[in-house]
């Protein structure tokens, strides 16, 4: 069957769940990989209690999602992976929350488990049958191969997370990355609501990504209850994601000089940093903006005196920052050390679906922000920044570049905001209609963040799916680590700076 033929919706549209396209489980996989092999990208693959599994193609060009379902009639299926690489992760995850096995994935193994489920009938519990979830470790033979093993537990307050080095001296010949060691269980705890923590425990899927999940949420509440957000409070969520891109990619520039040894840059920018989240408390009262947004609104608006005293902040930040890292570029002895680390190939970053500036890195054209608009970004677009040598220069400059842009949006954002009078407070959302299905994207600062809601009968959730950039990009280091020396690897993450808690849902 083709793509066309599945749900077509845009960005943070509802529908209701009869509409989705039931197909036979072999028409679904063809409609999967013929997708892909038509451009799409595989932004969710996830399943429903009842052996239902569900796929989002995201059209890019077009600017449409397109969604499918399929019941399986036993817990198993041939592997989408072998045709389809974007889809491993997500097939692995399918077994483990579902026990639905996906025959012939090539590398089957745990995503977030670390031992034997226990059998008991919920169905986000291991099925008995099951082989059990051992994290067996890929391993490369021959004289003088040894292994590296760094993690789980990490020196400060770093998240936990294991990486698995197989090197030949100091080259890396595989890099496997285990994660899943905090066990949050926010999708299951989801199911059921919205109830009073709802908002909160998607706020915080990732804590330094709490504007661009919280307005995902918000987008899917919206969707299903078929509220409009006021034109201005869509402007305001605008500059609250933009100023937590700012203060993260200011942070990782920063970071990104300490892993080289140049203190200058770094030490500028761990403090202008500083600056940019000050920015957000301006905003809402929080350095990480949270509680800025609610379902149909905001919950702190920017009223027009705030956004003046605000717009000449961000032009002394954005002074600042600019000579803070044109230092950076102008020293020979780091674009060295940048140019010839973590290169990642531009054919493999596409077949594994990699997202946001690590895929922009390798010249992938690819922005939510543009090809699927939301809030302000519609009538006022964001240049979207590219390189296209997907390493660790190409990764930093694509972050400058957006730093820059982004400025340019907090600048025009703030100056209109400042002329306007402030909406009035939203009335609490309506009911979220029963048996629909909404999905809402936004463009966080590294990458796309996706949200899935299906309701049920009574208007509950009885699905909520998140993906976190995390999620499509931690292969994507272990792939950049091929070949490079182990002690590049505290550079390559850095310029990479994945979340460990965005995957561990």
């Amino acid at each position: 069957m083709s793509p066309t033929a599945l749900l077509v919706l845009r960005n943070g549209q509802a529908a209701p769940l009869r509409e989705v396209p039931d197909l036979p489980p072999a028409a679904f996989r063809e409609a999967v990989l013929e997708g892909v092999r038509d451009g799409r990208r595989l932004a969710c693959l996830c399943a429903e209690s009842d052996r239902r599994l569900i796929a989002v193609l995201a059209d890019d060009g077009a600017g449409t999602l397109h969604v499918a379902r399929t019941r399986l009639d036993e817990p198993r299926y041939p592997s989408l992976t072998p045709d389809c690489p974007q889809a491993h992760l997500f097939e692995r995850e399918l077994a483990e929350q579902f026990g639905i096995v996906p025959e012939g994935h090539p590398w089957f193994k745990p995503v977030r488990s670390h031992r034997p489920w226990n059998g008991a009938a919920d169905p986000w519990d291991r099925p008995a049958d099951l082989p059990p979830a051992v994290m067996d470790f890929y391993r490369v033979a021959g004289d003088e191969v040894h292994e590296v093993a760094v993690g789980p537990v990490h020196a400060g307050v770093i998240e936990p997370g294991h990486f698995r080095f197989q090197c030949h001296g100091e080259t890396v010949f595989h890099l496997e990355i285990a994660l899943g060691y905090q066990h949050r269980g926010i999708e299951r705890a989801l199911v059921g609501g919205p109830h009073p923590l709802t908002f909160k425990m998607a706020e915080t899927a990732a804590g330094d990504t709490t504007i661009a999940h919280a307005w995902a949420h918000c987008r899917v509440l919206e969707g299903l209850s078929g509220v409009q957000v006021p034109a201005r409070a869509d402007r305001v969520r605008g500059v609250a994601l933009e100023l937590e891109r700012m203060a993260n990619h200011v942070g990782d520039l920063g970071a990104l000089s300490g892993d080289v040894g140049f203190l200058p840059t770094a030490a500028f920018c761990g403090r202008i940093r500083g600056d940019w989240l000050n920015l957000s408390a301006e905003g809402c009262g929080s350095r990480l903006g949270r509680d800025w947004l609610r379902p149909g609104g905001l919950r702190q608006d920017l009223d027009p005196l705030r956004a003046e005293r605000m717009l000449p902040r961000v032009g002394r930040s954005w002074l600042e920052t600019r000579d803070a890292v044109e230092l950076l570029w102008g020293a020979a002895s780091v674009m060295i050390r940048f140019d010839a680390a973590g290169r990642l190939d531009p054919v493999q970053a596409r077949e594994i679906g990699l997202v946001g500036v690590a895929a922009r890195a390798c010249g992938i054209d690819r922005d939510v922000r543009r090809d699927h608009p939301f809030g302000p970004y519609g009538a006022h677009p964001v240049k979207v920044a590219l390189a296209q040598s997907g390493n660790v220069h190409s990764r930093a400059w694509v972050r400058w570049e957006e730093l820059a842009a982004s400025t340019a949006f907090l600048s025009a954002a703030l100056e209109d905001l400042a002329g306007s009078p402030g909406d009035p407070k939203p009335d609490p959302l309506p009911p979220l209609a029963p048996e629909r299905l909404c999905v809402a994207l936004t463009e966080g600062w590294r990458g796309e963040v996706l949200h899935l809601g299906i309701t049920d009968t009574a208007g509950r959730f009885a699905r909520y799916k998140l993906v976190d950039p995390s999620f499509h990009n931690w292969f994507g280091l272990a792939l950049a680590l091929r070949g490079e020396q182990v002690s590049d690897f505290p550079l390559c993450n850095k310029s990479f700076n994945l979340s460990y808690c965005g995957h561990d849902l």
